[in-house]
């Protein structure tokens, strides 16, 4: 079995109290010059076949969301009506999936990640049991499936590749293979790394492993 999926939620949860630092898909020095609004994303992990894999969704393709069809976490902007972001994640998995917030054991959360759409993400991390009965709203969600987290954390299933955003930048974007005929790519490959690195970071027994 991969040392990854030895790993308890609790050495999970104590590996993130010093996660890393914040990632962006634009250069640093744009940053500032930016009014990002407040988002967040819940990255649900559970465990299938003795793994821990990620949930993720691809999103409904519409002329509207500037992330059609894309692989992404259940997430959205903050709510004044939201006490922190933590119930933000929460509730905008509820909304998109159907999953209930008393049904995520909530293990920490990530540095934030500032998007090319103007939004600042913070990633909450959870486990999730699993199987769990989701409902997706067809609105927002076209498909919901898993990734293992193992198979992820291997080098040689990313790379980075140029890419020149609307405002003319060009900057490095994260891509995955094809797994399950998904497309990880983008801010949310970038947040899945960063939740990786984190892990790779503080976990003694991954501190080998690449």
């Amino acid at each position: 079995m991969s040392v990854w999926n030895q790993l308890s939620s609790s050495a999970i949860a104590q590996c993130l109290l010093k996660a890393g630092t914040i990632t962006s898909d634009l250069p640093p020095e744009h940053l500032q010059h930016l009014n990002h609004r407040e988002a967040g994303v819940l990255i649900p992990l559970v465990r299938y076949q003795d793994s821990w894999h990620i949930l993720m969704i691809r999103r409904t393709a519409s002329e509207r969301d500037y992330h059609s069809g894309q692989v992404a976490f259940p997430g959205g902007k903050k709510e004044p009506s939201d006490p922190s972001i933590i119930d933000t994640a929460l509730r905008e998995a509820h909304e998109e999936i159907g999953l209930h917030p008393n049904a995520v054991q909530i293990l920490g959360q990530l540095p934030s990640h500032y998007s090319v759409s103007a939004y600042r993400i913070t990633p909450i991390i959870g486990v999730v049991q699993w199987p769990y009965d989701l409902v997706l709203a067809p609105d927002e969600v076209a498909r919901a499936f898993t990734m293992p987290l193992a198979w992820l954390a291997q080098a040689q299933h990313h790379e980075f590749r140029l890419r020149t955003l609307p405002s003319g930048h060009t900057v490095p974007v994260a891509f995955f293979q094809v797994y399950d005929n998904e497309l990880l790519w983008g801010a949310t490959a970038k947040m899945v790394l960063s939740l990786i690195h984190a892990l790779q970071t503080n976990c003694p027994a991954l501190m080998n492993e690449a």
